[in-house]
């Protein structure tokens, strides 16, 4: 289908067009409000066909780039791409809308909304790409885009560390998952996703199917912070509060998500798949909750429950791969609803944490600061904002009337189920599976309460904030209210969303099960009394008593010492590495350049004569070899005389006269062999050689002592002899080497059609002078380069951020 080919392009095409028209379209309106109808028109061009992928059907259109080496610009658009994309540029519009008032006009607008649509563009490619090495283009340029938006107030020496290691870490798993996705390629023979999936059963006994799995895990999980790579996104929070709400809630951390939900029907099944997603997830899960409760900063307690809360769909779809080990049978539907709502809550997450980040901004935009120990007593002076935080709190903490209360009920149901399941030896450790789940919900419902209340109960401090609070202008309060009144309306109709959107998701996680309508149960508010609602009301009884006596507990995470924290290592690793790549580079950067020569000569040395002594294919066959004259034998003895007295001469002229003996011996062989072009370039080149050696004596360095003139001569010496000794071997090597097809065969079918009469005048005139031409646009591009540094200068903008 053409028109997802157009949601993905449309968004660089606008990009490359604002640093042309930013200057005339900021003369007549603020930038922001040109860039918000790019989401827009994409959200309203995707929501065209949600009725039609509800109805089952899928759009695929393919666009030939490599073909020879199957790599196809397919884009795929069925139900959970569809969900995807519609979070993609629905949450984009709403965060565009808030970023209108929330910046200053005296920021580089142009700079952050051309980064903000090439993030977009590259997520939109990432969710609708079939093609394995087209998503991983799109997953790579998404690090690159979030880096620019994270580093956006760049003169933080923060900012710029947050958006190294988000980068450093993401791109690190995005290098693994394609490693992993070249495996599956070897594996399956095919790149498309679709293919894949549909050949699984063939791919699934071949050797490199469970390094393919692990190694695509490390890419979802280094994308979604999951545990231990979750220590990039608290740092990320560096980045202005419409990029975190964005990036960090809807979007970048969510394509992890994706990736596992797309691979689910590839990989699900799987013991391995099972015990990493959903122990993984549901560390997650409570390291996140746990950290958050310590926090003393808005944004830095919402990264941490937003790593909580990514634990938990990603330990969903753990669970739901059960599924795929049982196939479809009647017990299957209970484990599916892992995966329903896995889908359910990364839909209710998304409006419920981009309320809470819109909201955090509006109060640090307004109040001058984000520490909750300089808040309080704002809920009279912000009564919007506190309605919105209100909404937003109580939904994450998993309480009605709030869609995250009907998806963690779903929760709670999943992790209660996979106590009996027999598949994997899950029943000897079942039991904690729902502990885990239980006491990370009671941190949950702590830190919802500390947002809340800390902010907006007690007393104001007026004395420690930084400017008299007041409420938000209505145009940043629009995007969390519509926010709000999602998570509210999905909660008193949550099935309108479960028929359009989350069923047809379902069938593209489990596209070979007969029936998805089944596998997708009916959502309600009220099961009655039963045991998921006895451990929401001890997630809420617990959570209270633990926040009434949080002063008394919360010295508990001074044990945790700051030697041995993820960061640490972090830090340490980054240390170590820089050391060390700065010794080894010191070691062998000595601003010689014999001592570079002597790398080059001894690794390709070693590299010929290694593959000599283990290849078969190397024979040696003198039999049919012309034989020798006797003047050519001549030659041959001068050009070795020249060449052992060059290396041990004391004196420079005595060195340069030799060298021209051997270049002009060359040119001699040139002529016996019927080259007169060759031998009057060779001439040409040694002539100017000389000279410019004449010219440069009075520059170089004086000779070195003799002692240590001796060492080298015999160590030039011996390097050359090798180097000779393997270019003679290589030469004799060639004339029998038979398997590789000669690369004269396609010179010489190739000049016939340049319509060449012999195949080195075409090689020089066609293939030799294309070379050239590019070698003079490769210069050319380097000198607009120099020209723009040189001619340029450095314009200071004034910039208006967050404290």
């Amino acid at each position: 289908m053409v028109t997802v080919l157009i949601a993905i392009l449309f968004p660089f095409v606008c990009a490359a067009l604002i640093p042309l028209l930013y200057r005339r379209l900021r003369r007549v309106s603020h930038l922001g409000w040109f860039v918000l109808a790019v989401p827009f028109i994409l959200f309203l061009l995707l929501a065209r066909y949600i009725p039609q992928i509800a109805e089952g059907k899928t759009f695929i259109h393919t666009y030939e780039w490599i073909p020879s080496f199957n790599i196809n610009f397919t884009t795929y658009l069925d139900g959970l791409s569809m969900i995807f994309g519609l979070l993609i540029t629905g949450v984009g519009s709403l965060v565009i809308l808030y970023s209108i008032f929330y910046l200053s006009t005296k920021e580089s607008l142009h700079h952050f909304y051309c980064y903000l649509l090439l993030f977009m563009g590259a997520m939109l490619g990432v969710v609708f790409s079939d093609n394995l090495m087209v998503l991983y283009t799109f997953w790579e340029l998404t690090s690159v885009s979030s880096f620019l938006l994270i580093a956006f107030w760049h003169h933080r020496k923060a900012s710029r560390a947050g958006a190294r290691k988000a980068m450093t870490i993401t791109v690190f798993g995005g290098l693994s998952m394609l490693a992993g996705f070249l495996m599956l390629f070897v594996a399956s023979g095919s790149f498309s996703i679709r293919e894949i999936i549909a050949n699984v059963e063939v791919i699934r006994d071949h050797t490199l199917f469970t390094p393919a799995l692990i190694l695509i895990l490390i890419g979802a999980f280094t994308k979604s912070a999951q545990f231990p790579f979750h220590i990039w996104l608290p740092d990320a929070m560096e980045a202005p509060t419409p990029v975190s709400a964005y990036l960090h809630s809807a979007t970048m951390v969510k394509a992890g998500i994706y990736l596992v939900a797309r691979f689910s029907p590839v990989f699900g099944g799987e013991a391995v798949w099972f015990w990493l997603v959903s122990v993984i997830g549901l560390v997650t899960l409570f390291w996140g909750s746990f950290n958050a409760v310590r926090q003393t900063d808005l944004k830095a307690l919402l990264a941490f429950s937003t790593v909580s809360q990514l634990g938990l769909i990603m330990s969903l779809f753990g669970l739901g791969s059960v599924a795929h080990y049982y196939g479809y049978a009647e017990n299957t539907i209970l484990y599916t609803q892992a995966s329903f709502a896995a889908l359910f809550h990364l839909v209710n997450h998304s409006t419920f944490k981009g309320a809470l980040f819109m909201m955090v901004g509006i109060v640090d935009h307004e109040v001058g600061t984000r520490d909750i120990r300089r808040l309080g007593g704002l809920m009279a002076l912000m009564p919007i904002t506190f309605t919105i935080a209100v909404i937003g709190g109580f939904s994450m903490a998993g309480l009605p009337p709030f869609n995250g209360f009907l998806s963690k009920e779903m929760f709670f149901t999943a992790m209660l189920a996979i106590r009996n399941v027999e598949a994997f030896s899950i029943t000897e450790v079942g039991l904690l599976f729902p502990i885990i789940a239980w006491v990370a919900s009671i941190f949950t419902f702590v830190y919802s309460l500390i947002l809340i209340s800390r902010t907006f109960f007690g007393k104001l401090q007026p004395d420690k904030i930084d400017k008299k609070p007041h409420e938000a202008p209505i145009g940043m309060l629009i995007s969390p209210i519509i926010l709000s009144i999602l998570v509210v309306g999905i909660f008193f109709f949550p099935n309108v969303l479960g028929h359009y959107i989350l069923e047809p998701a379902m069938a593209s996680i489990y596209p070979t099960f007969p029936s998805t309508s089944e596998l997708t149960p009916h959502i309600h508010a009220w099961h009655g009394i039963n045991a998921e609602l006895l451990m929401t009301l001890g997630v809420i009884i617990i959570g209270a008593i633990l926040f009434k006596t949080l002063k008394s507990w919360k010295p508990l995470y001074r044990i945790f010492s700051q030697k041995y924290t993820f960061n640490t290592y972090y830090n340490r690793l980054i240390e170590m590495s820089e050391n060390g790549s700065a010794k080894l580079t010191n070691r062998y950067m000595t601003g010689n350049l014999t001592h570079y020569f002597i790398y080059i000569y001894v690794f390709f040395v070693a590299l010929i004569a290694g593959y000599f002594i283990w290849s078969d294919a190397i024979v040696f066959d003198f039999a049919k070899d012309s034989t020798f004259e006797s003047y050519e034998l001549i030659l041959v003895f001068v050009m070795v005389f020249a060449a052992i007295w060059m290396i041990f001469a004391k004196g420079r002229v005595t060195a340069m006269l030799l060298n021209g003996v051997l270049g002009y011996s060359i040119a001699f062989f040139f002529v016996i062999f019927r080259a007169p072009d060759l031998a009057l370039t060779q001439l040409v080149v040694e002539s100017v050689t000389t000279a410019l050696f004449l010219l440069c004596f009075k520059y170089l360095p004086d000779l070195m002592p003799e002692s240590a003139h001796k060492k080298v001569q015999w160590s030039n010496a011996t390097i050359s002899i090798l180097v000779g000794a393997t270019v003679t071997l290589i030469g004799l090597a060639v004339v029998h080497f038979d398997r590789f097809e000669p690369v004269s065969t396609y010179f010489n079918d190739a000049y016939e059609l340049a319509g060449g009469s012999n195949i080195v005048n075409t090689i020089l005139g066609d293939f030799r002078a294309f070379d050239t031409m590019l070698e003079v646009v490769v210069l050319l591009i380097a000198g607009l380069g120099v020209y723009t540094l040189t001619k340029l200068k450095p314009r200071k903008e004034k910039t208006d951020h967050e404290n």
